[in-house]
């Protein structure tokens, strides 16, 4: 197929030799599969902010560190190259995420370098050598989807040790290949110690795993395996080693409004920073 115009450089600096098919498209990029030396890989094509349909992104940004001080100020400001370098921050946190998940013992895409927005990585594949499907796709027995929920809950907590919290977890971005799950998807992972959403992301990627699985095994919809993990976590008893029960004390604590109301004014600043973007964009264009 014609060489889509944000892989061109890829192919220039020979990490790319061969784009294959385009293998999908989603809210934050798209996806091809493509051809490097003898290896068949994905190419991760990263979208950019105002084209990408990411909810809420400014709470996955919080507690993200820019090591770089000007960068952070350029960020802060929202000028021309603090919102380039958002956009390389945004990018790189996936990247940084799979191989410090890929230490911590969790089954990852393995990745091979980002250029100019576009992550060079693994294509997992099923034992026919064809895309390996998503979990949505895939049904099961009760015995296989307590077992595959199982591995799931493990790499959870193997992230959550690793100080990440997913944040967008869910039957769409885990695929299935013949030794079981993979998880994929990370722009948007957390630092669990830094961010203030940390424990509500943990608790809906959990609460999203059990209640697809929960349709082959209903038993695994009381399971309350956020709330002891975070427990842990807390008290700084998690590791890889603790075995969990999938039970935890029931929260009595009345909800927290100014967190809450926190949450939709942020919600509603990145709206409307997004909406002053698309209308400079426009403004651009018709110079």
């Amino acid at each position: 197929m014609k060489i889509p115009k944000r892989l061109q450089p890829l192919v220039d600096d020979g990490l790319i030799d061969e784009v294959l098919s385009r293998l999908m498209s989603g809210k934050e990029a798209d996806v091809y599969v493509v051809r490097s030396g003898s290896a068949i890989r994905c190419a991760k094509v990263y979208k950019e902010s105002m084209k990408r349909s990411f909810k809420q992104a400014v709470h996955y940004q919080e507690g993200r560190k820019v090591r770089n001080s000007r960068r952070a100020r350029a960020m802060e400001k929202g000028s021309k190259f603090g919102r380039k370098q958002q956009e390389e921050t945004w990018q790189n946190a996936e990247v940084d995420a799979l191989r410090r998940l890929a230490r911590a013992g969790v089954r990852v895409p393995d990745t091979f370098g980002c250029l100019d927005g576009v992550l060079l990585m693994e294509l997992v594949t099923d034992e026919h050598g064809d895309v390996a499907p998503r979990l949505a796709d895939v049904a099961m027995s009760a015995e296989q989807a307590e077992e595959d929920h199982a591995v799931v809950i493990e790499y959870v907590k193997r992230m959550l040790c690793a100080g990440v919290v997913h944040g967008d977890l869910s039957e769409f971005n885990i695929l299935v290949d013949e030794y079981g799950p993979v998880i994929i998807d990370l722009p948007q992972a957390v630092d669990a110690a830094a961010n203030n959403h940390a424990e509500a992301m943990l608790s809906r990627d959990v609460e999203n795993i059990a209640a697809y699985y929960g349709q082959f095994s209903p038993g695994l919809l009381t399971t309350r395996y956020a709330q002891e993990m975070w427990a842990l976590y807390q008290d700084g008893k998690l590791s890889e080693h603790s075995v969990l029960s999938g039970h935890a004390e029931e929260d009595t604590h009345d909800a927290d409004v100014d967190s809450v109301m926190a949450e939709i004014k942020a919600v509603m600043a990145e709206e409307q920073a997004r909406q002053a973007r698309l209308k400079e964009a426009e403004e651009g264009d018709q110079d």
